[in-house]
């Protein structure tokens, strides 16, 4: 045989000898990949602590927009708001109820606070002082912060009709919510007065003998001036305060002013009511809230103050806790929107002609949801 006729043979086996080495190559690598794949498994299957011989199934991926990542919500299906008839009822409601409690908590800690400080005085009741005029201006404050943060998420945390009545005039608030939110909080205040009032209703009794006078102890539960004061400087004192309480709450919902955190709002009230409190309490008992003085008033009409609520200095629960509490508010958020906020939420960046032909508008500068408030 010669060598050409060699060469093919040998050529065959040099050819044949590759395939066998790729052949073992790739089965490596399939075991070294399965095996990579069962190192991956037993790593997600975690074991649970409590039973080691079931082991966990992997934790649950994370959808966007879920608050809570990590817990079945998190399961893939569809998300309703509306997950039984319950629920659809809630969903109508939530906004009036998170006003009625937040005002309720703001009057329990209140008129709390006043019942405990007041009525502590007497040693008949107590054996000593439980507070002073310090103590007053922290239960409030208190009040209106927890107020705030149980209700801001859902509601926006008025818990003041004059902040409804400015929010609806200035940054659009929607008038047909206006009514339900004073008329919520009206109720709420009420409720909170008359809790506070069955838990020291004993307590009044012996520091009264029994009656129920006004002021007397009808102070602890609504605003009542002091006797020199003119009708004129009453109604100014509320009016200050009110005006400076919703300047501070304009100054929180603008975005662009070096606002807190949205959690830290309720915070932030604590701090301003606080020195209202402090600074410009004594004269009228800072009212500032037309609620939480006319739903206390008209509780306490109930049970046994009689009319002399309403007609103490000629009807100052008129034009001092409700007159000059819108009055003031009103110019408070005024003030700022007017020098201050540039933002489209507010009336006074309205575009004009020359602006709206050029399809031009003020930029949003309110926050998202400022403690809650949105334009709906």
């Amino acid at each position: 045989m010669s060598p050409s006729e060699h060469r093919p043979s040998i050529d065959s086996a040099a050819t044949a000898a590759p395939s066998h080495s790729s052949g073992d190559a790739a089965d490596g690598r399939r075991q070294k990949s399965g095996g990579g794949r069962a190192k991956e498994k037993r790593r997600k299957l975690q074991v649970d602590p409590l039973n080691p011989s079931q082991p966990k199934p992997p934790p649950v991926p994370p959808v966007q927009g879920n608050p809570v990542p990590g817990r079945e919500l998190d399961v893939p299906g569809e998300v309703t708001r509306y997950p039984n008839t319950w629920a659809k009822i809630r969903n109508f409601i939530r906004e009036p109820v998170a006003e009625f409690l937040g005002t309720m908590l703001l009057c329990i800690f209140g008129n709390g606070v006043n019942c405990q400080v007041v009525l502590s005085t007497n040693r008949d009741i107590s054996p000593m002082s439980k507070g002073d005029y310090l103590s007053i201006s922290f239960g409030w404050a208190i009040g209106l912060a927890i107020a705030v943060w149980i209700s801001g998420g859902v509601s926006g945390g008025h818990v003041n009709p004059a902040v409804t009545l400015a929010l609806a005039v200035l940054r659009r608030f929607p008038w047909k919510k206006v009514p339900i939110y004073m008329l919520a909080q009206l109720l709420g205040s009420l409720c909170g007065a008359g809790i506070a009032y069955a838990n020291y209703y004993h307590a009044i009794d012996i520091y009264e003998g029994g009656a129920r006078t006004v002021p007397g102890t009808a102070v602890l539960f609504s605003s009542y001036p002091l006797d020199y004061l003119t009708n004129a400087s009453a109604f100014f004192s509320e009016f200050l305060g009110t005006a400076i309480l919703v300047l501070v709450v304009f100054m929180l919902m603008d975005a662009s002013n070096g606002a807190p955190p949205t959690g830290l709002v309720p915070l932030a009230l604590f701090v301003t009511l606080l020195g209202i409190s402090a600074s410009l309490g004594m004269e009228t008992g800072f009212s500032i809230n037309p609620a939480r003085d006319l739903g206390p008033r008209i509780f306490t009409a109930m049970v046994g103050y009689g009319k002399d609520v309403f007609t103490f200095k000629h009807e100052w629960w008129i034009w001092g806790p409700v007159a000059g509490a819108f009055a003031g508010g009103l110019s408070g958020a005024l003030v700022y929107d007017v020098f201050i906020f540039r933002g489209a939420e507010s009336i006074i960046n309205t575009p004009d002609a020359a602006a709206r032909k050029r399809g031009a508008h003020a930029r949003h500068e309110q926050r998202p949801n400022p403690a809650g408030v949105e334009i709906v």
